[in-house]
């Protein structure tokens, strides 16, 4: 059996990390849908069309599987973490039930219109309902956002006790809501999502692009699945750099307001200066390779990166360890690990957006067949780059479940035994396993099926591309 604590912790992992691709995938398609439909409606391109209507089939599907596996999380703070909740009730519940009173509803209530009624509703109306759906997607995104930034930076409250026990009160708002972390936690969020999805679609695109234009096989709609990787790869080119941009910022906040996460993510354990950027590093002792906390390493790094990253240009800055805050300490290799993946990943998608527009430019894009690889390979790593994000932000913030307020440990509901965290937590891996396997098994089936077929004339080697459609509107 495994104790209360770990089980709910495990838990809620599980859980989040399936959860989290629905949020990405509909988050990251809002924009381009959006665009789509204002394009189908202005120009009357077959092309737009079939855009919008064969990426609406995938964004429902996420928005269906993410409703049912998102409701579960927030019953998993009073079943789990019933502490948690009586501490930070006040301040904690509002946004859960604004991010479902507004931005759920708006999304809900118009989904049905933007699926369902493009023959039943005029241009007006449709237009505003994929302006709703994409708002109410991202309004979801920003309340959930401000519950967990307040998490990781709380402001605006004080502590109070009732009935014995010591709660969060919330005394400002503003300061409660704005809080440093969010505007940091929802530009990156949000621009990981497109990025994710981006990926998503140039990686689509290239597989129907590299199985006629290099292996010769006839393939249906060939101009959709080419103007389908030119977006992907257009969104990339933006997104990418940014990310990375963004990212180097969002290392220095977290320097100034979360110390012991840094320390964590660059494995600092004794405060120094001109303190490396590891690029690995791995236990001297053989009996400290599975000990996520082991403190004695050998790493290749480059001198004084860390101090660098962390002041914004100062090699010689210092940097806090470990062993200055109180523990337990989170596990370290985790953390550590998690955040290197990401960045790699981050200038690999960059590698890639710069490879892809050059093919691009040269007229070579069609062709060039380890291009295509790489995007076929880098499908999924959006996403996957987004869950060990994740793993950086919750891991990384142990033991805490409120930053320097309430402990994980502390949070866990009193009465939970530790027969029902494992049932439960093997019931969740059962049943989130199957939703993800059913919901892969679904948007397969919608990508074979193709783009739906449209009047009008179709679009084969001539395929509409992002900048073509600029160069004819002047």
């Amino acid at each position: 059996m495994i104790d209360p604590v770990t089980g709910s912790r495990l838990q809620f992992a599980l859980t989040t990390i399936v959860h989290i691709i629905f949020p990405v995938m509909s988050m990251g398609l809002a924009p381009f849908l959006v665009y789509f439909t204002w394009k189908d409606i202005r120009t009357g391109k077959p092309i737009y069309e079939q855009l919008r209507r064969f990426w609406t089939r995938i964004f429902a599907v996420s928005f269906v599987v993410g409703t049912v596996t998102g409701i579960v999380l927030e019953f998993e703070f009073g079943t789990n973490f019933a502490a948690f909740s009586t501490t930070a009730g006040e301040l904690f519940g509002g946004p859960l039930a604004l991010e479902g009173m507004m931005a759920f509803m708006l999304e809900a209530t118009f989904l049905g219109i933007f699926v369902f009624g493009r023959e039943r509703v005029g241009n007006a109306l449709y237009m505003v309902s994929a302006v709703a759906v994409g708002l109410g997607t991202w309004l979801s995104a920003v309340w959930i956002l401000i519950a967990n930034s307040w998490m990781q930076t709380p402001r605006g409250y004080e502590l109070a006790t009732e009935n014995g026990r010591t709660i969060v009160q919330l005394v400002d708002p503003v300061a409660a809501y704005a809080n440093p972390r969010f505007p940091w936690m929802f530009v990156h969020m949000q621009n990981a999502a497109v990025e994710s999805v981006a990926l998503f679609m140039a990686g689509l695109g290239a597989y129907f692009v590299f199985r006629h234009h290099v292996w010769g096989y006839p393939v249906e709609n060939i101009g959709f699945w080419e103007t389908t990787l030119k977006f992907g790869l257009l969104a990339l080119l933006i997104t990418a750099p940014l990310q990375v941009l963004h990212g180097d910022l969002y290392a220095r906040h977290v320097v100034e307001t979360q110390p012991q996460k840094f320390a964590a993510m660059e494995a600092v354990w004794e405060t120094d200066s001109y303190v490396p950027e590891y690029i690995v590093a791995f236990p001297t002792s053989i009996q400290d390779l599975l000990d996520p906390r082991a403190k004695d390493i050998f790493g290749i790094g480059i001198p004084g990166g860390a101090s660098w990253l962390a002041s914004g240009g100062d090699p010689q800055a210092t940097i806090q360890g470990l062993e200055e805050f109180d523990g337990p300490q989170p596990p370290v290799a985790v953390v550590f690990w998690a955040f290197r993946i990401m960045v790699a990943l981050g200038f690999w998608f960059i590698l890639l957006a710069v490879w892809g527009g050059y093919r691009w430019w040269r007229g070579e894009l069609l062709e060039d067949d380890l291009l295509h690889k790489a995007l076929m390979a880098s499908t999924p790593l959006g996403i996957i780059a987004v869950e060990l994000g994740w793993v950086v932000t919750e891991v990384g913030r142990q033991p805490w479940v409120i930053q320097d307020v309430l402990r994980t440990s502390e949070g866990v509901s009193p009465g939970l035994t530790a027969a029902e965290a494992t049932m439960t937590l093997a019931g969740f891996a059962v049943v989130y396993l199957g939703l993800l396997v059913l919901y892969t098994y679904v948007v397969v089936r919608i990508v074979r099926a193709g783009p739906p077929e449209v009047d009008g004339p179709a679009l084969d080697d001539a395929a509409e591309t992002p900048t073509s459609e600029v160069q004819a509107d002047d």
